[in-house]
């Protein structure tokens, strides 16, 4: 069954493919989105993850960093995405933390200063993000551009020290470099690794690290309010206003192309033509869409862990748990202890105790539970397993979730002068391999592939970071480069791509 044929097909209802959908749009080209599944969103969806409660938690991505200002303006979003005062704290010791506010303030130095009472620690800190954000706030505007070579942005960056150990030389060397504390190379390292299976000392690495510190131009990481599917809601009513037409329950199954169209063809039995198509899937489930070779990358790396809790559990160091929680939590996160366990998951085994990341959402934005439970005094927590790769998982998955579980939360109880499991009301556990049967991220990568880095090779053609090898084909997911996290990059650099081209 051959309908109508429009400008656009788009393959995903993720935020890119809404945000490439509305800028298509209103450039007057008639726009068609697949979603497969019931509901729109793709990983930043939003749901009521527990029936029984009042609690709309943001599933798969919870916070938000790379989005511009630029594409929040350009579509006339109304959302607000709220800062956290506190960035981090990590427990060490019996009853010690490293408490780190969003700017540096006197309570972050009397805690690095309690960690280290030289005082080098904090210095060392402080001029290691300064040189970082230097580098941010002149990178950040050049991602909703055509990929500048590697020469090109190097000299406009203009920072060569900063590029040498942020681009060229392992990221595990510059913290081992910059950094004396254990734990304090530790809490630097884990934005190298939130999803990305590799030792600090892998370029790799370098990449993560890049796209979790340059968002924006600040690297700040802020909490949507209302949740992330209070973004995906009003990226809909953009979408819609502008013409996009957007069927759920509309899987793909085959995608071919000749020199004039594309076609799709829906589990249904429809086939939906377009002069182009962009794919906000992931580029291994193109591949197979259109019987290409398949492109191989890492296995996705991390666990998620959505839980509500009946209160904040107390620390056994005795700070504040409202203050202790606000930020990102780090458990188990010594440098020597994340490269001990990169070392076992490649060998297979899991570990005893997981190197665990998490955060209270509702510390920052109560308004996703219903007014009872906020009253109850009840909270989230959002989990992060790190060094936890699909393949720790492919023997049995249900037998691999629980013992991975039991180490995340045994993790999370070394700091705690109680057991979290008495405070938990509910909770939801995703291994990579859930990921992937939930929303087609393979192997649960949730970059859908590698990250690259935000430039393409000096003497390779000027590019978006979006082509693929059909002309009438672009990648307008995380896949792309310069793509991952909630961003809408790659949303906008595929929709100026095509409208290039015409």
């Amino acid at each position: 069954m051959i309908g109508k044929k429009y400008d656009v097909v788009i393959i995903g209802g993720g935020h890119n493919g809404l945000v490439a959908a509305t800028y298509l749009a209103r450039a007057g080209k008639t726009v068609r989105v697949l979603e497969a599944n019931p509901e729109i969103g793709g990983a930043s969806q939003s749901v009521r993850t527990f029936p029984e409660y009042d609690a709309n938690l943001s599933r798969y991505s919870y916070l938000i960093a790379l989005l511009p200002d630029k594409i929040v303006n350009d579509l006339g979003l109304a959302f607000e995405c709220i800062s956290r005062e506190v960035s981090s704290y990590t427990p060490y010791g019996d009853d010690q933390g490293l408490y780190v506010s969003r700017t540096w303030d006197i309570k972050t130095e009397q805690s690095f200063m309690e960690l280290d009472p030289s005082g080098k620690e904090g210095l060392a800190w402080q001029d290691f993000y300064a040189e970082v954000a230097q580098f941010a706030e002149r990178i950040a505007p050049t991602l909703l551009e055509p990929l500048k070579t590697r020469s090109e942005l190097r000299k406009q960056i203009d920072l060569d020290p900063i590029w040498k150990y942020l681009i060229e030389e392992p990221i595990g060397k510059v913290i081992t470099q910059r950094f004396s504390n254990d734990i304090v190379r530790g809490v630097v390292l884990t934005d190298a690794l939130i999803g990305t299976f590799a030792s600090a000392f892998d370029i790799q690495a370098n990449i993560c690290f890049l796209y979790h510190l340059i968002g924006n131009g600040t690297g700040e990481w802020k909490v949507p309010k209302g949740g992330m599917g209070a973004l995906v809601n009003e990226l809909v009513r953009v979408a819609t206003e502008s013409g996009v037409e957007i069927s759920l329950n509309s899987k793909a199954i085959k995608v071919d192309s000749t020199s004039a169209q594309v076609n799709v063809e829906l589990q249904s039995g429809e086939v939906v033509t377009g002069e182009y198509l962009l794919s906000n899937a992931a580029p291994e489930v193109l591949a197979k869409l259109r019987g290409t070779s398949v492109p191989k990358s890492l296995d996705g790396s991390q666990m998620k862990i959505n839980i509500l809790l009946n209160r904040l559990p107390k620390l056994k160091s005795g700070i504040d748990p409202r203050l202790a929680f606000a930020g990102t939590f780090h458990a188990n996160e010594s440098f020597d202890q994340f490269e001990s366990v990169y070392k076992d998951a490649k060998n297979g085994l899991m570990p005893e105790k997981m190197p665990i990341e998490m955060y209270c959402h509702t510390l920052t934005d109560p308004s996703i539970l219903g007014q009872e439970l906020q009253d109850a005094g009840y909270q989230t927590l959002t989990l992060f397993g790190i060094h936890t790769p699909a393949s720790l998982f492919d023997g049995d998955n249900d037998v691999a979730r629980d013992a991975a579980l039991k180490s995340a939360l045994s993790s999370l109880n070394d700091y705690l002068a109680e057991p979290i499991e008495d405070v938990i009301a509910a909770i939801e556990v995703k291994t990579p391999l859930d990921i992937e049967e939930a929303i087609a991220l393979p192997r649960g990568n949730i970059f859908h592939n590698d990250l690259s880095m935000p430039f393409r090779e000096d003497g390779t053609e000027p590019s978006w970071g979006v082509e693929t090898d059909d002309p009438r084909i672009f990648i307008c997911g995380a896949g792309a480069a310069r793509g991952g996290g909630v961003s809408g990059i790659p949303g906008h650099n595929a929709a100026m791509a095509i409208l290039s081209n015409n």
